[in-house]
């Protein structure tokens, strides 16, 4: 071993700040090497020549595997000369951060695989590992045993893509929105971490879900007994807010930990002066359906809008979390998350506003309104498979095809906001079991509730937009099952045709090519958001339609004013014949009246004159 082999041992893995040759850098002793030279230790010791050429040999070997090894023999230290000793202290750590950054983006390059399996899109800073089991839940998060085996018995075996990655964000105390197809999961999803969260009642509300309507609240708050079977957690839903019963619902609110309602119930109580209900413990706050709670503007009391900003400032607690799930994502909601949730998590499972692939998707031209009877009546006769769905855009319009399709042999049924909520929970109740096969709505079933085995829905009329046309057919192909959907539409309806048919081609339905080149007008579509168009009432018997009597009857109206224009100029040429003739009449009278007054004059110049002869004779 010549003195080069030594040197380079000796600076391996040092870095000079400074050149160490050169003119300028004579006799001048670099701060690494005394650093160096610090680290160095001596030790004298006695040994053979035979010892020395062999422990040089197994220190030189030990170097050339240092690269390829583990830690443990980095720590080792190398013997260069006799009695020279030097430790590796500081390669060691470089190999540790290399290892360690190493492991790190490959557990995120796995993360991420698995999500993209799964059709999750995330975006946020430091966003959780998504879930591949169930059992994870008590490994990462201490969730009870207890727990899980509830959701097992609840019929989900595996979770959910939403429930992957939902769950393990909120177990995190991470605020997110998360966008998934209808029939995912999104209430197991959202109730699981809150149930861990809350842990045993303590007195109080620390949790609350919203919903845009009663059905779908008393649907969460069934799901919410279901899984919270195994703890003492105590959940209510807010139902009638009579005068009577304002007591009561405050007594229930009070003793319960979890709250399920509906904006407008819940701002009622929170305004009334008797009651003394407090939100400052919530934990939890829920919102389901967020895109339909965010519709309407801040200036209208009416709207959602206003009654969320109420309920947020109750909920005032700086422990507060908020999560929001919705089947479609709105430009409104996307804007209002960024402004007020800090650290959000977006979660997006397959294509953003898309239907889910499980139903297969029909369009049917009926022509006009008459058409569309008839063409639900052959779908009757080809043969339904109940339970149906049938939605139309108005109580009225529910209310006369239940007037047609009660006499057909259908075992049918209608729910609106006109009837009670004893007659829509019993009307509900009664399409669960079975007793009804075709249930006529309006948009008020669109949203969140779930009928698991609906096989069709029939949208009678075409839907405002396509966000109303995906909550719409999301009612069928639900937990994994297959589903049915045919959409009838006519002339007024190629406003909104266009967005529909982009919506079945995203999810892999067939579309004729002239529907996706269809000239779109936005307004006629913002006028179609809010106001829904005139159509034909749902009949049998030929009835006109009121703007044609309209139009009949201003036409008569008109046939009316023309004869009596017509009338009325016969009458003035009469009147002004008659006016001559008058006229003709009285010059003749004047006449004869001049030349009676001359006579008479004649006649006295007559007499005169026959008196002045007479005497004159005599004189």
């Amino acid at each position: 071993m010549d003195a080069y082999d030594i040197f380079k041992k000796l600076t391996k893995g040092l870095t000079f700040k400074n050149k160490v040759l050169g003119v300028k850098n004579n006799g001048q002793v670099t701060k690494s090497s005394v650093k160096k030279e610090e680290k160095i230790e001596i030790k004298e010791e006695q040994v053979s020549d035979n010892e020395e050429l062999n422990n040089g040999v197994e220190n030189y070997s030990g170097t050339e595997s240092e690269d390829q090894t583990s830690d443990e023999e980095a720590q080792d230290d190398l013997q260069l000369v006799e009695g020279v000793k030097v430790t590796q202290e500081k390669k060691k750590k470089q190999k540790k951060e290399k290892t360690e950054d190493l492991k790190k983006k490959l557990e995120l390059e796995e993360q991420n695989r698995f999500r993209n399996e799964h059709g999750i899109k995330t975006v946020g800073r430091h966003v959780p590992a998504a879930l591949q089991d169930f059992s994870e839940l008590v490994s990462r998060y201490n969730v009870s045993q207890a727990l899980v085996d509830t959701v097992k018995q609840c019929g989900y075996s595996e979770p959910t893509p939403v429930q992957r990655q939902a769950m393990a964000c909120m177990l995190e105390d991470r605020q997110i929105l998360a966008c998934a197809p209808t029939g995912s999961g999104k209430t197991a999803a959202f109730l699981v971490p809150i149930l861990h969260a809350l842990g045993a009642p303590q007195g109080g509300p620390r949790a609350l879900v919203l919903c845009p309507t009663r059905e779908l609240a008393q649907q969460i708050y069934r799901e919410a007994l279901r899984l919270s079977a195994s703890s003492q957690l105590r959940c209510s839903v807010v139902r009638s807010i009579k005068e009577s019963k304002v007591k009561e619902r405050e007594a229930t609110i009070r003793k319960s930990d979890i709250i399920v309602s509906t904006p407008n119930r819940l701002c009622y109580l929170l305004n009334q002066d008797n009651v003394n209900i407090s939100l400052d413990k919530i934990r939890w706050l829920v919102i389901d359906e967020a895109d339909k709670l965010f519709e309407g503007s801040e200036d209208q009391s009416s709207d959602f809008r206003q009654q969320m900003e109420q309920i947020l400032a109750a909920c005032g607690s700086k422990q507060r979390r908020l999560a929001m799930y919705s089947a479609t994502h709105t430009p409104r909601l996307a804007q209002w998350t960024r402004r007020h949730l800090r650290g959000l998590i977006n979660i997006t499972v397959g294509h953003r506003n898309a239907a889910t692939n499980l139903v297969d998707q029909e369009l049917l031209f009926c022509g006009n309104e008459s058409g569309k009877l008839v063409a639900f009546r052959q779908l009757v006769q080809q043969g339904l498979k109940p339970p149906v769905l049938v939605f139309v855009q108005s109580k009225d319009r529910a209310k006369q095809l239940f007037k047609e399709l009660i006499y057909d042999g259908i075992n049918v049924d209608v729910i609106h906001a006109d009837r009670s909520q004893l007659q829509r929970d019993n009307v509900v109740r009664s399409f669960r079991v079975g007793r009804i096969w075709v249930l006529i709505c309006t948009e008020l079933m669109g949203r969140g509730i779930d009928f698991r085995g609906v096989n069709l829905v029939i949208n009678y009329d075409f839907p405002p937009s396509a966000i109303a046309y995906i909550h719409r057919i999301g009612r069928a192909g639900r937990a994994g099952q297959r589903g049915r959907a045919i959409t009838f539409f006519t002339q007024d309806d190629v406003a909104n045709l266009r967005s529909i048919a982009s919506v079945m081609q995203q999810s892999g339905c067939a579309v004729p090519e002239y529907m996706l080149q269809l000239r779109q007008d936005p307004n006629k579509r913002k006028k179609l958001l809010t106001k829904a168009p005139r159509r034909d009432n749902i009949s049998t018997r030929l009835e006109k339609r009121p703007d044609k009597r309209r139009l009949e009857a201003a036409d008569e109206v008109m046939k009316a004013d023309k004869a009596k224009s017509v009338d009325s100029i016969k009458n003035a040429k009469n009147n002004k014949n008659r006016r001559t003739q008058n006229l003709e009449q009285n010059k003749q009278k004047h006449d004869n009246t001049t030349d009676n007054k001359n006579n008479k004059k004649r006649k006295k110049n007559n007499l005169a004159n026959k008196k002045n002869n007479k005497k004159n004779v005599k004189s």
